[in-house]
């Protein structure tokens, strides 16, 4: 039988392999700046409940995506930050493709005109998906933060929906 990944709406059942999979992230040290995971109700806080999605592989989640609101004046309301991870073990078979597919048809259904994603520059699988969808890279905000004492660098990337804010 064939392995079919599904995807689901985010639960707060689903925290702790979320969790999992972004402590993944971390030790990475190409994926956040985070260096410890947030708790779910910090996680939950920072992140809009109608536009978060795990994906599921035999009942497990091994990628999950979400948005956070990228500023709170209201002439940005249509502007939200991506976040997308998927779990080492399950990397290259097309999770991260279609969680960042279920996050945008989502994003314009709740009336986001612009996806940002900052990636650091190292992630060249991260940087590649999300220019396939449509991501246009803005520059790169040089030395921005650092991380274990060096300092970082980001690509800032942007989608502009063709359906939503096209007045």
């Amino acid at each position: 039988m064939e392995n079919v990944i599904t995807i689901d709406k985010m639960k707060k059942e689903d925290w702790e392999q979320v969790r999992v999979i972004y402590i993944e992230g971390i030790n990475t040290r190409n994926a956040t700046f985070d260096t410890e995971p947030p708790t779910w109700a910090e996680w939950d806080t920072g992140h809009l409940a109608e536009c978060r999605f795990v994906a599921r592989l035999n009942n497990q989640v091994v990628g999950w995506a979400a948005l956070s609101q990228s500023a709170h004046k209201e002439a940005y309301h249509g502007v939200a930050e991506v976040s997308i991870y998927v779990s080492s073990a399950s990397a290259g078979k097309g999770i991260g493709s279609i969680l960042l597919e279920a996050l945008i048809e989502a994003s314009e259904q709740h009336g986001f005109w612009t996806l940002q994603a900052l990636i650091f520059p190292e992630n060249t699988a991260s940087l590649k998906l999300h220019n396939r969808y449509g991501f246009e890279t803005i520059g790169t905000r040089k030395r921005v933060g650092k991380l274990h004492g060096i300092w970082r660098d980001v690509v800032f990337l942007e989608r502009r929906s063709t359906v939503v804010g096209l007045d």
